[in-house]
């Protein structure tokens, strides 16, 4: 792998935040992810390369959909791949490559995973009595957890570049697939009747009995 110059990698990961303010049905995510893309690319200009510069970037803004949570993976991919000297239709291939793969696995780890896992905990917690440090202790936990997830991802990306299927077979992520989805059943099972319990506190007779009844599935 040549070497490349350290990356402005903070820049791009609060740039990923915004990767779905600009969402259309042209490019879906494209135009965000090229936005991302863009500080990693400036040492091009700078060292004289305009024209490959402005190439990459326009390239960066091209379609693109995956999970928003690991579309870090190919910004730091694609980027890194345009340092190292890789032809346009390399990198179209990658990133047409990656699509799938982090839609897939963003999709198990977080919307069928993290999300659900956590807000069952939550609700857990505030039937339990635990009250407003449940919804805070959720607030906390879930937005550390997707925030290491963009950093990671994008780290990663950046450190692997074309190679970056590699990244994607990392074992922390295939443990992590398989408990998800076991976990949010184990939650969300847990969460449901504690929850109706709590609502149903506040109800008597055969109030109660409505409400359990209409909490059935």
């Amino acid at each position: 792998m040549t070497s490349a110059p350290r990356p402005p990698l903070g820049r791009s990961l609060l740039r990923l935040f915004t990767v779905q303010g600009s969402w259309n049905y042209e490019r879906l995510q494209g135009i965000g992810v090229g936005v991302a893309e863009e500080p990693l690319l400036r040492d091009l200009q700078a060292a004289g390369n305009g024209a490959a510069y402005r190439a990459a970037v326009a390239r960066g803004a091209h379609f693109f959909n995956a999970h928003p949570y690991l579309c870090g993976l190919a910004v730091g991919a694609a980027a890194r791949a345009e340092h190292e000297g890789a032809t346009p239709n390399q990198v179209e291939r990658l990133r047409s490559a990656l699509c799938g793969p982090l839609g897939s696995l963003g999709d198990r780890l977080v919307w069928a995973g993290w999300l659900p896992v956590t807000s069952g905990l939550a609700l857990i917690g505030v039937a339990l009595g635990l009250g407003m440090g449940a919804i805070l202790g959720f607030l906390v936990v879930y937005n550390v957890g997707h925030v290491a997830l963009r950093w990671w991802a994008l780290r990663a990306g950046w450190a692997h570049g074309v190679r970056v299927a590699a990244a994607l077979h990392q074992p922390f992520l295939q443990r992590a697939a398989a408990w998800s989805g076991p976990a949010m059943a184990l939650v969300v099972g847990a969460a449901l009747p504690l929850s109706t319990g709590y609502l149903a506190a506040g109800f008597t007779g055969w109030a109660r009995g409505l409400l359990f009844g209409a909490a059935r599935p």
